[in-house]
C-alpha cells in the first residue's frame, strides 16, 4: 500500500446504532461539549471527507467554528478550514450548497469515471474534479490526497463511505461517540452496512480510550499500528 493521510473516522450513533431517524428532521446526536472536541479535531487535520449523500441530505459546511481555533490554523500557515472532500457517483450535487459554499478552503470532488464530465459541468466552478475511478477506488483516493499534501484526514460518514473506508482497513482511528436514547426505526441508516470487515471475533479493535462527555461518551479505538494515542 501506498503513503496515505493518517485517518480518523468520526462518527455519532444512537445506542441501537443509527445515524438518523428516517425522517427529513436532522437527528442530533451530540451535545455541546462534545462538538466542541470534534471543531478540535477537525483543527488538526488538513482534509475533512464526507459521502455526497451527507452533502446532499445534512448540507454540512464542515468548517472549523471555534475563532481560536482558525487563528490557530492561520498562524500555522494554514487556512481557517481543512480541505473539503467528497465522494460521488453521478455527481448529483449541488454547486450552491454549503459544502462548496462556505469556507476559504479548496473543495474536492473524487467523482466515478462515467460522470466526471457532468461533474465538471456541475462543479467545476466552485470545485477540483477528480476522476476517481469506476467505481471510486478509495486506496487511489487516499493516495492522491497524501500527494496533494494531506497529512491527516478526517472522515465524517456517512454510514456508507465509513462502512468503505473500513473495509478497505485504510482507518487508523475511530471515534465513535455513544448518544443516550433509542430511535428504534429499521429503516433509519445505520454506523456501517454490510462488509468484509478487518475487525470481527478472532480479531478485536483495540479500544484506546473512554471519555464522558456530558451525556454522551467517546470511544475511541486504535484500528491500525500508526494510531497516535494522543491525536
Amino acid at each position: 500500500m501506498g503513503e496515505r493521510p493518517y485517518t480518523i473516522l468520526s462518527c455519532g450513533v444512537s445506542l441501537d446504532g443509527y445515524l438518523d431517524a428516517a425522517t427529513d428532521e436532522r437527528l442530533v446526536l451530540s451535545n455541546d461539549a462534545d462538538l466542541e472536541r470534534v471543531d478540535e479535531v477537525r483543527a488538526q487535520c488538513d482534509a475533512i471527507l464526507v459521502g455526497a449523500a451527507t452533502v446532499r441530505n445534512d448540507n454540512p459546511r464542515l468548517l472549523v467554528r471555534t475563532p481560536a481555533l482558525r487563528q490557530q490554523r492561520r498562524a500555522r500557515g494554514l487556512g481557517e478550514t481543512p480541505m473539503k472532500v467528497t465522494i460521488t457517483e453521478h455527481a448529483r450535487l449541488d454547486a450552491c450548497s454549503r459544502f462548496f459554499a462556505t469556507g476559504d478552503s479548496k473543495k474536492l470532488v473524487y467523482c466515478a469515471t462515467p460522470s466526471v464530465e457532468i461533474a465538471h459541468r456541475r462543479l467545476g466552478a466552485v470545485a477540483t474534479v477528480i476522476d476517481g475511478g469506476q467505481p471510486v477506488d478509495l486506496s487511489r483516493l487516499v493516495g492522491d490526497l497524501y500527494h496533494r499534501g494531506v497529512r491527516r484526514l478526517m472522515v465524517e460518514g456517512g454510514g456508507r463511505v465509513h462502512t468503505q473506508f473500513l473495509t478497505a482497513d485504510l482507518a487508523d482511528e475511530l471515534q465513535l461517540v455513544i448518544a443516550p436514547f433509542f430511535v428504534g426505526n429499521s429503516r433509519a441508516h445505520r454506523f456501517v452496512g454490510d462488509g468484509s470487515f478487518p475487525w470481527h471475533p478472532g480479531r478485536r479493535a483495540q479500544l484506546a480510550e473512554t471519555r464522558q462527555i456530558g451525556d454522551v461518551v467517546l470511544l475511541r479505538y486504535a484500528l491500525s499500528s500508526r494510531f497516535v494515542a494522543t491525536s
